[in-house]
This record gives C-alpha cells, structure tokens and sequence, in this order.
C-alpha cells in the first residue's frame, strides 16, 4: 500500500554550459571542447552528484547562448545550469542568456590542470587555460545582472568541491519540485494562532507553490469508500512493519481503531494521488465526519515523501515536501517537528520535540511501536499512532515565517541525541536533541527571527541546502549554528529588514 513519491534525482538533469570565444582559432576551441566534457565528466563520476550531468558544446556567441538557455528553461527535466569559462569569454555574450534565464545557476571556477607545468607552461598554454580571468569576467556580469546563483570554486578531483555541487544540486531539484507543488488543505488553521497565516498568493510567485482548500468532508467520502479487502491487506502491512500492541491485533479489543486508521490511510492517500497533491494539512479544530484526527496516516504518507503541516500550516508542509526531494537516496528522512519542552540542567540544555501525533517514522532505523492512545483535543475517538524515538546524529529544523513583505527561513543546527532516561508514558514519535551553539544563544536567536513552532526536521541534508535554495528562490535565510552570537545575528535581521525592502522598489 505504501507507494513513495520522493523523485528519482538521476532522472534530473543539470546542463553542463562552457564560455568560450572565436578569438582563439578552431584548434583551440577544438582543446576546449576536449577539456570541458573532462571537467563535466568529473561531476558525472562523482557519487556526491546525485543528477544526470549534461555537457552541452561550447558557447561561444551571445545568440547560441540565449537559444540554449531558453531551451533549458522549457524542459521540465532540466533543473539547473553549470557555467564555466574555460577561456575568456566576453560577458556582453551572457546577457540575453542571463536576463532570459530561469533555472538555478551554480558558477562553477576551475580548470583543467591541477598543478601549474612549471617546466613546459608557454603563451599557449596560457591562452588555453585562462579560467582564473575569464570567470571573473563572468562574475562580474552576473553581479552586475543581479543574478542569483552559488559559486563552486576547485577542481573536480576534490571531493569537497564535488559534494558541494551535490547540495546545489540537491536544493535545485527541491526548488523543480516546488514549481507547481499543489497543496491540499483539509480546513483551515488552528484559530486565533498567528504564524501558521501566510500569503498563499506570494507562495506561488515567489516559490510556485499552490496552496488551495478542501472541505474536509471530501476526504470522509474518500474514507468511508475504502474496501475491506483494501483494509484487510494494509492491516497485514502494518503487522509486518511495525510492533503492533495487541489491543490493535486482528480480535484485540480496540482492533476497530486500527482498521478505521487504515481507512483513513487508504481514503487520504487516493484523494492526494487523485488530485496530484503532494504536500497537505489537517486541523484537529476541524475534522468534520472523521471519526479519529489522522495520526498514523500521516506519519506514513511523510515517509513516502508527502508534504504535511499540522493546524492548517501550509508552510512547513512545503518545507516537509521539499526536503524529502531534496534528501532523496540520502539515509535518514524528513518530519514535521514542534519544539515542545526542555531539559534546563545547567550546561545540558536539551530540547524534546514532538508533535500531537505526526512525526514521521523516517527519522528512525528501529522499530516504531503501533499503539492508540487518547487525545485530549478535537473531540473525536482515541486516534492510532507510530511511537518512537528520533535516531540520534547531526539535523537540522526549519521554520518558515511571513514577514509581510518577504518569507524568512530559519535554520538551526542540531544534533539529536539518545535519551538520558526512558520515557514509557509518551506516546508519540519524539526527538531529543543539542541545539548549536548552545541553547541560550539558538532558543534568544529563533525568538529574536520570529520563527515558527513548527519546523521540518531533516537528518538528510543540512544547512548549505536550505541556504541554495533560499537563493534560487529569492528567499530569505538565517541560520543558527557553531558561529553564531547573538548580536551578530540580531544584526543581521536588522540589515536583512533594510535589503528585503530595497530589493523590492518602490
């Protein structure tokens, strides 16, 4: 029954553009040609590039540039470009192709050799290999134009500058998938909360995202047409995946409440595949003729790579969606996460994150527990739910904010840790985890940004993703981690306030 929607990365392509001119002669272009499909080949071998790497041939006047990168902005398989000026060539050529652009762009500096041939090195050598200027030459246009792009420096042999291209990458095809992302609400937010509000018409100009409601009632139809057989084989599913409390078994005394949460499951997954949503919310103030608030429906759908935000949030299950695209193939997984309560020992400051019932079991290797619990809210039966504790390891939780005129992202650097005691009265999917740099200076930051409750909580991929993201989209983002003091950080909001306002004119 479970069926994932987190994309096949290698099915997207990233096209490999090289910078050259006439100016050289045939046989040079002829070497640079040779050297450039070297240096794309360098990013097709590397493990760290999860995407199809394209070379594409050598540019070498303002019309063929402009044709190729308007070619690129109409195949949906295309999720960036890399740009690299192997000799000089004149940025005027870029300009059409530059103010036409409308995929992410990763400037990658580097050459073909790795050390200098200090014995043979000549003129011609010299005219060959002359991407130490040449690139300059392109940043200045791309400065100048006011386009958003990352910068890779090195040489593909270094793994560190291949792995950086890898999280390019990585946000590049979190960004294709927010292009068109449809977003299904069931009700509306939780009332009276403010941060869960946002501007769903600036979500789709700005990150492409449609963000749209239906009546609750709807998916009851859709629960309450799921079969038996249907029912009965999803059950033996969850037997075979999960510790079943026996109170939930086939004959237990409350096994009515697993079969309706299979219902629930069926019902909720055919609506989304139906409408071809891919991210949606609930809110437990407005659950119509449900008869439990979806717990274990939800958790599983996040595993498959369903976008979910809790009381009608539509932002963070955006960001739930995006980072499992963006963390596909990678160990670990991507979850809706609240920060709920904190362990205050003097320099062992934890905070337990948690949420009502939705935490996603991709965030850990063991065994969750399935068991039904009561919920004091929502006026509705005992609802079934995955009990577990997040692995512990490096992660990161992002909230994203509407600032009225912007939206902001806030990341923090965690590292979630294994639990000092056991904790047998808790009955929902948890994380425990250290915030960087410490919990002083992360918790006075996150206030300070005005940040969400709820984030997205992803162990796959880290903060350098969010943050190239955040460019491609024209997004702001501030992160909390190892360097971070707090006035710097407050200084950096109020500079922030300054550029998102100017940036945008009069």
């Amino acid at each position: 029954m479970s069926r994932s929607i987190i994309p096949d990365l290698a099915q997207q392509e990233v096209w490999f553009l090289t910078g050259s001119q006439h100016l050289y002669g045939e046989e040079t272009l002829r070497q640079v040609a040779e050297q450039s499909q070297q240096v794309a080949q360098g990013l097709v071998d590397s493990p760290d590039v999860p995407v199809r790497v394209v070379w594409k041939p050598v540019l070498t006047g303002s019309d063929e540039i402009r044709r190729l990168i308007l070619e690129a902005n109409a195949d949906d398989r295309v999720i960036g470009l890399v740009a690299w000026m192997h000799t000089f060539s004149p940025a005027k050529m870029w300009i059409a192709g530059l103010n036409a652009l409308q995929k992410p762009l990763l400037h990658l500096h580097t050459q073909v050799n790795v050390e200098l041939p200090y014995a043979e090195i000549d003129m011609d050598f010299m005219n060959l290999n002359q991407a130490a200027h040449g690139d300059r030459e392109f940043g200045y246009i791309e400065t100048r134009l006011g386009v958003p792009r990352t910068t890779v420096v090195g040489h593909v042999s270094d793994p560190q500058v291949t792995a950086r291209v890898g999280v390019w990458a990585r946000a590049a095809a979190g960004r294709a998938a927010a292009q068109g992302l449809k977003l299904a609400r069931f009700g509306d937010n939780m009332r009276f909360v403010a941060v869960t509000e946002g501007d769903k018409t600036e979500a789709e100009i700005r990150l492409g995202v449609q963000v749209n409601t239906w009546g609750v009632n709807d998916l009851v139809e859709a629960v309450d047409a799921a079969s038996e057989a249907d029912v009965d084989a999803l059950i033996e599913e969850y037997l075979d995946l999960y510790d079943v409390a026996e109170e939930l078994r086939p004959g237990g005394e409350r096994a009515d409440s697993l079969r309706y949460g299979a219902k629930v499951e069926i019902g909720l997954r055919s609506f989304l595949e139906a409408g071809g949503f891919s991210a949606f919310t609930t809110s437990f103030e407005d659950l119509g003729g449900l008869r439990q608030l979806p717990g274990l429906a939800v958790q599983r759908l996040m595993a498959d790579g369903y976008g979910f935000g809790a009381e009608g949030d539509w932002k963070t299950a955006v960001l739930v969606r995006l980072a499992s695209v963006m963390g596909a193939g990678l160990p670990g997984g991507a979850s809706l996460m609240e920060d709920y309560t904190y362990h205050l020992e003097a320099g062992n400051e934890l905070i337990l994150g948690a949420h009502m019932l939705e935490v996603s079991p991709s965030l850990t290797t063991t065994k969750p527990r399935l068991e039904v619990h009561p919920l004091g809210i929502g006026d509705r039966e005992d609802p079934v739910r995955l009990v577990f504790t997040t692995d512990a390891g490096p992660a990161v939780v992002v909230a994203m904010s509407d600032m009225r005129d912007r939206f902001r992202l806030v990341a923090n650097v965690v590292e979630n840790v294994d639990l000092p005691a056991p904790m047998p009265k808790l009955p929902v999917g948890h994380a425990l985890w250290r915030p960087a740099p410490d919990f002083h200076t992360s918790a006075a930051a996150w206030l300070a940004a005005g940040a969400a409750h709820h984030t997205v909580m992803s162990t796959q991929v880290g903060v350098e993703v969010f943050r190239d993201f955040a460019t491609m989209s024209g997004i702001e983002l501030v992160t909390i981690d190892d360097d971070t003091t707090l006035h710097g950080f407050e200084r950096e909001l109020r500079w922030n306030a300054v550029y998102y306002r100017v940036a945008q004119g009069l």
